[in-house]
């Protein structure tokens, strides 16, 4: 009896900076529909916080679950999330695993921006978003961040979306251009 090794399928990983501009483009959304949505008194709004975790299981869960993977903010930069293992469109348990730990540490970040004018030290709020991003720059193979590893997902690149991060660049070149005449 012999083991047959099943080939793996090997996808273009998505760099951590277009990753990270994916993450922006989602928590901006979540985060002004819930600035929007509280008020303007001090201190840690409910109201804000709830409406936050609504938006972000939304357009982080089941938004991606029901789009082959992608949320607003990775179809902008063409990259979406797969099993790890499998090489396909996570569980809906497996996406519910990977933004919760996300979504507290974006969450925290949301709380910070909000007081950030009253109380600066609010700005340490950043440093759980930041301890569990740092690894996909220390891991060359997956680039799989703390969230990933626990999900067992990775992030890849994807035919699939806009291409915000290449139009941008272009649009970048020529205005460079134009001054440069």
């Amino acid at each position: 009896m012999t083991i047959e090794r099943i080939p793996e399928k090997h996808f273009p990983k998505a760099d951590v900076s277009r990753r990270g501009m994916a993450l922006g483009v989602d928590f901006l959304g979540a985060w002004l529909l819930s600035s929007l949505l509280g008020s303007s008194e001090l201190g840690i709004q409910i109201v804000q916080i709830l409406v936050f975790v609504i938006v972000w299981l939304i357009t982080r869960v089941i938004v991606v679950y029901n789009n082959q993977g992608q949320s607003l903010g990775r179809w902008a930069f063409d990259i979406k999330v797969l099993e790890a293992e499998r090489a396909r469109v996570p569980e809906l348990q497996a996406l519910l695993k990977r933004e919760a730990i996300t979504g507290l540490g974006a969450l925290l970040v949301s709380v910070a921006l909000n007081n950030i004018i009253r109380n600066p030290t609010a700005i340490l709020l950043v440093i759980p978003l930041a301890i569990d991003c740092i690894p996909a720059f220390s891991d060359t193979q997956l680039q799989q961040a703390l969230h990933d590893r626990y999900a067992g997902t990775m992030i890849v690149s994807s035919r699939r979306g806009y291409s915000l991060d290449i139009k941008f660049r272009r649009l970048l070149a020529i205005a460079r251009r134009n001054v440069r005449r």
